[in-house]
């Protein structure tokens, strides 16, 4: 049974926010009927808001008169719906906070306590009410932006504003309870990737700083007085107390500057590097340490000079590290932490974090709820146990909110990607570090140089590494994982290089460390197991970076074989009409469609109709015995055929081939491109004529490529046993 309701919300004219109007604002139908109910109160030149919601908001906005801080406020609009109850309201109010916030027009006046997603009765279908809600905004021109654009937005993913789940919310009630308590001063979240620590981070920044309005405690629940409880505490115990979000790594770092930069009440200069730590005269209050797994160590860093002053100002020697600093300059902290991000050497040795473990005065938390990804936690494992070789069932992943999908063809993937991002934009394409960064501006390179070549494909490494997701050529670029770590995409096309293959036999991930090039991600590191650690956490990571999505391309045919296993593999549609055999009528009105990868066998008998693909001939084609399709992968022959093109041959018939562009079946091939035992190539030959009979001494099969790196490929004549021409090329067709 399908539940829906049509959608009817209204948007009131803005009344006049003053006690003067008071008795006019009564007279709304839905404050006149104690209807629950949104209000939105503004002042549009001072470009400042507040945003609530109530079940009495007669009495509510008579609080609000009263209150000092809303005098500045001089509009306020109602918005109802006899599709509103109580649960819906906070819903609304909660989402309406956080896109407005994002949205940039108003600076909000409300706090951030209290805010976390309601589970109700049908909420699916009030998530349309809110969209009802926010077109209504954009009508009377409160609110200009489009909620696809506020979403993609750095200040929507990183705001203190977000709703939590019940997961979170009572990890920041727990998180409170141990800063205002006596038994510990360091607390430690741990979380996988997408469990939501960073939005954690700056939701408790926010909230600690939150001025309480006690006129607007009468609705609150038990939940978020105790909240209100432990923040009035932390700011008896610490007036004015001197916080900071430290982020070692300078992307990340910088684009939550740019956030907290435009939150009323939070400043660019909160966020800071493990090093301006030792900037403040006296201790921090509250250091809120973010990705701590990326907190750094003295190994493989290109500023080892200063990280040894800042060591010795503590009295430490070489051991010292960035997390030694951080406990020195603070007297509390709450590390957020997922070993399983871990990535280089110079990160933090994870025995220093199993000592603040294992002290029984940390506060220890987890956070198990995924937040990112769609496919929820059984993707993330699903990840975990691929990349370790673990999956039990040979059984490719299937989750009906989530595109996880495997290419053959970079050029299928880069085709579909870019169509994800007209559709949301925030698709990216993230590869291992297993190319040189030949274009690295630093070096002044050629600036028609190119890094990574895949499928005939050729682009750069980012050119930036801040904030490179928001660059303005981003999508044309591939980034690493150096410039993705921390962010979200919608969707992600993560590239296994060239350094990571599978070995069928052991049935393990294999790493060859003289194709990986981040020097300093494998500089001292002697056990080959370390680094595949590494190396897998990198790919991980990279694979959790997609909100709707994951598109996967291996550079590596055995790898390619492996995710293929377990990963639906991309289905092209077809640019024919495919018949059913009741309506074929062999090479009359159809000719067969052959699947190279899948060809063993096929080519041998056309005439084994009923195991045949049939499809209906393009109208300029006439079907004729001997005829049929199949597609050509790859750029060796693209002086003629265009990569992923569909190509009409016929089968060979004998006689001379000199010339001819021919499809060749042999267990002697190796084609990169097409696998073993098939290519399509131009066919030149070599012959000795002995009394009247001649033989082959050599053939050739000739690339005809805009790419240089094609070679032909020789055949012998001790090769010749096994060699077949398939089929002579005609035409492409599509």
């Amino acid at each position: 049974m399908s539940l829906s309701f049509e959608l009817s919300i209204e948007v009131s004219e803005p009344y006049d926010f003053n006690k003067e109007s008071f008795n006019k604002i009564e007279q709304n139908t839905w404050v006149k009927n104690q209807w629950p109910l949104v209000y939105f109160i503004q002042n549009k030149e001072k470009r400042i808001a507040y945003v609530g919601e109530s079940t009495n908001a007669g009495s509510r906005i008579k609080n609000h008169l009263a209150n000092p801080e809303r005098n500045v406020l001089n509009k306020i609009s109602i918005i109802g719906s006899d599709k509103f109850n109580k649960s819906a309201t906070l819903d609304i109010e909660s989402n309406l906070i956080q896109y407005i916030t994002a949205e940039g027009t108003f600076e909000l006046q409300n706090g951030n306590y209290g805010l976390i997603n309601h589970r109700y009765y049908q909420q699916d279908l009030y998530k349309n009410l809110f969209i009802e809600a926010w077109n209504k905004l954009i009508e009377h021109k409160i609110v200009t932006k489009s909620l696809t654009e506020i979403e993609n937005s750095e200040l929507f993913k990183y705001s203190p504003y977000k709703s939590l789940n019940e997961d979170q919310y009572h990890s920041v009630l727990e998180i409170l309870g141990g800063l205002t308590s006596n038994n510990s001063n360091q607390i430690f979240v741990s979380g996988s990737a997408g469990t939501g620590k960073t939005i954690l981070a700056t939701y408790l920044i926010k909230l600690l700083t939150t001025n309480i309005d006690s006129n607007l405690l009468d609705d609150l629940n038990v939940d978020e007085l105790k909240e209100i409880e432990y923040i009035k505490a932390f700011q008896t115990k610490y007036p004015s107390a001197k916080i900071g979000l430290v982020v070692a790594m300078t992307s990340l770092r910088e684009s939550l500057e740019k956030v907290f930069k435009k939150i009323p009440g939070l400043k660019s200069s909160m966020v800071v590097n493990p090093s301006d730590t030792f900037k403040l005269k006296e201790k921090y209050d509250l250091l809120i340490i973010d990705e701590a797994h990326r907190l750094r160590q003295y190994k493989n860093i290109s500023w080892m000079g200063a990280f040894k002053k800042n060591n010795q100002k503590l009295g430490l020697d070489n051991t010292g590290t960035e997390l030694d600093w951080i406990l020195a300059n603070s007297k509390n902290q709450i590390f957020f932490y997922d070993i399983a991000q871990s990535i280089k050497p110079s990160d933090v040795d994870s025995k220093e974090f199993t000592k603040l473990l294992e002290n029984k005065n940390t506060l220890k938390l987890e956070l198990t709820s995924q937040m990112r990804v769609k496919g929820g936690n059984n993707y993330i494992q699903f990840v975990d146990e691929l990349l370790h070789c673990q999956l039990k069932q040979n059984l490719p992943y299937s989750e009906e909110k989530y595109e996880l999908v495997f290419f053959d063809s970079f050029v299928d993937l880069y085709a579909e990607l870019k169509k994800k991002e007209e559709m949301f934009g925030l698709c990216r394409m993230i590869a291992g570090y297993s190319w040189p960064w030949l274009s690295d501006a630093r070096n002044k390179p050629d600036p028609t140089v190119k890094d990574i070549e895949l499928d005939g494909l050729k682009f750069k490494w980012n050119a930036t590494m801040n904030d490179w997701i928001n660059s303005p050529n981003a999508f044309e670029e591939i980034g690493c994982i150096h410039t993705t770590q921390g962010y979200d995409l919608n969707y992600s096309a993560i590239i296994f290089g060239k350094e990571i293959d599978y070995n069928k036999k052991t049935n393990t991930i294999e790493i060859d460390p003289s194709k990986y090039f981040d020097i300093n991600g494998k500089k001292g590191i002697s056990d080959p197991e370390n680094l595949k650690t590494y190396i897998i956490n990198i790919y991980k990571t990279m694979m959790y970076r997609g909100i709707k999505g994951t598109y996967v391309y291996a550079y590596n045919k055995p790898l390619r074989e492996y995710l293929k296993r377990y990963i639906e593999s991309f289905q092209k549609e077809l640019p024919f009409r495919i018949l059913q055999f009741n309506q074929v009528k062999p090479y009359i009105n159809s000719i067969p469609l052959i699947d190279i990868s899948a060809a063993a066998g096929n080519f041998s008998d056309l005439q084994n109709h009923e195991e045949l693909t049939w499809i209906e001939p393009p109208f300029h084609v006439t079907a004729k015995n001997g005829f049929f399709v199949c597609q050509v992968i790859g750029e060796s022959m693209n002086k003629i055929i265009p990569n992923g093109s569909y190509c009409l041959f016929k089968q060979d018939e004998g006689g001379t081939r000199n010339g001819k562009i021919v499809l060749v079946e042999s267990t002697q091939i190796q084609d990169s491109e097409f696998g073993s035992g098939y290519t399509v190539k131009e066919y030149q030959s070599e012959k000795t004529v002995n009394n009247d009979e001649w033989s082959h001494q050599k053939i050739t099969l000739k690339p005809l490529s805009n790419y240089s790196e094609y070679r032909p490929i020789i055949l012998e004549q001790d090769m010749f046993t096994k060699f077949k021409i398939v089929g002579i090329f005609i035409k492409v067709l599509t």
